[in-house]
């Protein structure tokens, strides 16, 4: 399958296809080049939580924003905690987080909203980012999928949202961007667990016993499956190929990096017309 996330520019990928298919539409993932960090921020960290400088960071978005139709005043930013607290975004939003870390939407790990001009953004290093899109509403949203994250729902969750505002789970398409591969994701018996309850009626299994306790996790064909058990039809859900861990000159990986590196970030936004 051809890989959905393209390289645009130095600074970023982006999901050429529903650019293409929705003009005004930017979706993608940036990449750790073209920025100003030193050390383990080489070079384009985008997270304010990780001991880079804040006058760093904000260099960094705002060559981020040169790039991209959104001023970074339009940009709205969470503190993410694992959790699947979901925050619908509007107008009035616009700049939390932005600039630094502490406007940030509080224990926020979901993003959406159906107006132009705004920037949704969240950052990662190694979770899963999940994109969100129901072309007729004009909706738009990101999650970050960390394996706690994963396991309580935040996918299904946010299609549960987007279902009380009247969206239908066929009428959404959803991307599943770069995040740590199955090969370089060991976990244990507890997380395993936790994966096969909310797999119980599922014939597929995202994961491979390598030891005793010890199981490779796809993180990311998880996702896939528990959005189509929300009701996502399979066509509609694209998983990228890019893996954080293995792809080290163009992503940070907290576990390949032992927890000492920068933040790579999801971001989607219709610009106003």
């Amino acid at each position: 399958m051809k890989e959905p996330f393209m390289l645009k520019k130095e600074p970023y990928f982006e999901i050429e296809s529903w650019q293409s298919a929705s003009p005004g539409l930017h979706a993608g993932f940036t990449t750790r080049n073209g920025g100003t960090g030193t050390a383990e921020f080489d070079s384009l960290n985008t997270g304010f939580h990780v001991g880079d400088s804040l006058e760093a960071v904000v260099k960094n978005r705002e060559l981020l924003a040169g790039h991209l139709p959104f001023p970074l005043q339009n940009w709205v930013g969470a503190e993410q905690t694992h959790e699947t607290n979901i925050a619908k975004i509007g107008s009035g939003d616009k700049g939390k987080g932005s600039r630094d870390y502490q406007s940030g939407l509080r224990a926020t790990d979901g993003l959406y909203t159906g107006q132009k001009g705004i920037l949704l953004t969240l950052v990662f290093a190694d979770c899963v980012p999940l994109y969100f899109f129901a072309p007729r509403n004009g909706y738009i949203g990101t999650a970050h999928a960390g394996w706690k994250g994963t396991v309580a729902g935040i996918g299904p969750k946010m299609i549960g949202r987007w279902n009380e505002e009247g969206i239908s789970s066929s009428e959404i398409y959803a991307f599943i961007g770069p995040s740590i591969c199955g090969d370089c994701y060991i976990v244990d018996d507890k997380v395993i667990t936790l994966v096969q309850n909310m797999l119980e009626d599922n014939d597929e299994k995202p994961y491979n016993l390598i030891s005793k306790g010890q199981y490779q996790l796809h993180l990311q064909t998880l996702n896939a499956l528990l959005l189509e058990k929300a009701g996502v039809p399979r066509s509609q859900i694209e998983v990228s190929s890019l893996c954080t861990s293995c792809v080290r000159s163009q992503f940070f990986s907290h576990r390949r990096d032992n927890g000492k590196t920068g933040r790579n970030m999801s971001f989607i936004g219709w610009k106003e017309e």
